[in-house]
């Protein structure tokens, strides 16, 4: 059976739901007759509409939606495989380009065969077309049109796939570090489908042997703030090894943020992590950003605890008073900071895969976090801790986060002769997945 239809309303996503449109583009009232009879004996619902010249079905294109287009190769303003060639041009604005089947006489039959090697779907004979072979005819080009879209569609998806990984591999910084006491270890899971989020982070030595850390987390999900976050990760960077002064340089990012930022809602939050020279003491500064956590202890018996803010300002990029103080942390004997981007501690917990945490669900939340790392620390050790806990939040969250999640870890072994930790883990579902 079939359903007429006037015409589209513009250009969509074909809709497997519907039946499929059909466009006939035939002159000839009697042979447009004949083909709607036999679509009406068929066993096949579509929605017909007709056009009368390779010009008006071109029209006919351009506003709405075609599933197919069934072309008599004998028109007014077009013969032979210059039809065919002209609807393929029309139609490549198409999401999906509909089929193509061509209609010849019983003298063009060869036509009809160089038509499909041009391109066409398929071909029939008028005069010898039934309404089986007609709807075996449609059923085939249509499914020989969804194949070649999900061809075309998975191929994008693989190439997308590849460029994220190659953009977030660049994304991840080497750490700039000669001491090799120092640990320095990160981990980077992006959130949702795998594509870039905002979260940055680096480490610096300075000439004097104080170490600076960063770790950061710009609003939003995507490649805009990707790439925001590489330019503030840079621009961090080049004022740590210039000699900004570690107070001065959240200030002076600030402004590389309200110069760069694509809008003025977006902000940054961020921690910043100064080691002394002689490591007994590290400065924390926190910009609207979760505080640290330090772990101490000997090798065995690591201890993971909360870092309580006596000195937490405000995130960059937010228009209201006030700056960023550093917090005085003393250390004795080896030691690792600890910081993180709330995609971790906002992961739920219900092994659910989802896209999203629902009603009522529970999170992580900071204790939990503070949790599963003195777990991994107590089973395995620091060595490999930020691959360890980030698995463990995944598992717990039944899947890829919503957001971004980054950790970063900067300890001190204790003494020049016992090497610190260095790894560097970009947790995204393929690697993963091996």
């Amino acid at each position: 059976m079939y359903r007429a239809d006037d015409g589209g309303d513009g250009l969509e996503e074909p809709d497997p739901h519907r039946p499929p449109c059909v466009l006939l583009v035939e002159d000839d009232d009697g042979d447009a007759l004949l083909v709607t009879e036999l679509l009406a004996d068929a066993e096949i619902e579509v929605e017909l509409r007709r056009a009368r010249s390779v010009a008006e079905a071109a029209a006919d294109l351009e506003l709405g939606r075609v599933d197919c287009v069934v072309v008599d190769l004998g028109l007014p303003d077009a013969v032979g495989l210059d039809a065919v060639e002209q609807l393929r041009r029309s139609s490549q604005r198409h999401p999906v380009p509909p089929a193509l089947v061509v209609l010849t006489g019983h003298s063009s039959v060869d036509r009809g065969v160089e038509a499909v090697a041009a391109g066409a779907d398929d071909y029939l004979v008028k005069g010898e077309t039934g309404p089986d072979l007609l709807a075996r005819s449609l059923r085939y080009a249509l499914q020989r049109r969804r194949s070649a879209a999900e061809q075309r569609t998975l191929y994008r998806s693989k190439v997308r796939a590849a460029e994220t990984a190659r953009l977030e591999r660049a994304l991840l910084p080497k750490p700039v570090v000669d001491d090799p006491a120092v640990s320095v270890m990160v981990g980077y899971l992006p959130g949702g489908n795998g594509l870039l989020g905002g979260d940055f982070f680096d480490t610096v030595q300075r000439p004097d042997g104080s170490v600076l850390s960063v770790i950061g987390d710009v609003a939003g999900h995507g490649p805009d703030e990707a790439a925001l976050g590489a330019t503030l990760r840079t621009a961090w960077r080049t004022l740590v090894v210039t000699g900004t002064p570690a107070e001065e340089i959240l200030g002076r990012l600030e402004r590389v943020l309200l110069t760069e930022r694509p809008s003025p809602e977006i902000f940054v939050t961020l921690c910043q992590l100064a080691v002394s020279a002689d490591r007994d003491a590290v400065d924390v500064y926190l910009a609207g950003h979760l505080a640290p956590m330090i772990l101490t202890g000997p090798v065995g018996d690591v201890r993971c605890a909360e870092i309580v803010p006596t000195a937490r300002g405000r995130a960059l990029g937010i228009p209201v008073p006030g700056g960023w103080t550093g917090q005085r942390v003393t250390t004795d004997g080896p030691f690792a900071i600890l910081t993180y981007t709330d995609g971790l501690v906002e992961s739920a917990i219900d092994g659910v895969p989802r896209s999203g945490p629902g009603p009522g669900a529970e999170r992580i939340g900071v204790p939990g976090l503070r949790g599963l790392v003195q777990d991994e620390l107590d089973a395995g050790g620091i060595v490999g801790v930020v691959e360890r806990v980030l698995r463990r939040v995944r598992a717990l969250h039944g899947g890829p986060l919503v957001d971004d999640a980054a950790m970063l870890v900067v300890g001190w072994t204790g003494a020049s002769d016992v090497l610190g930790e260095r790894s560097s883990t970009l947790a995204d579902s393929e690697e993963w997945a091996r």
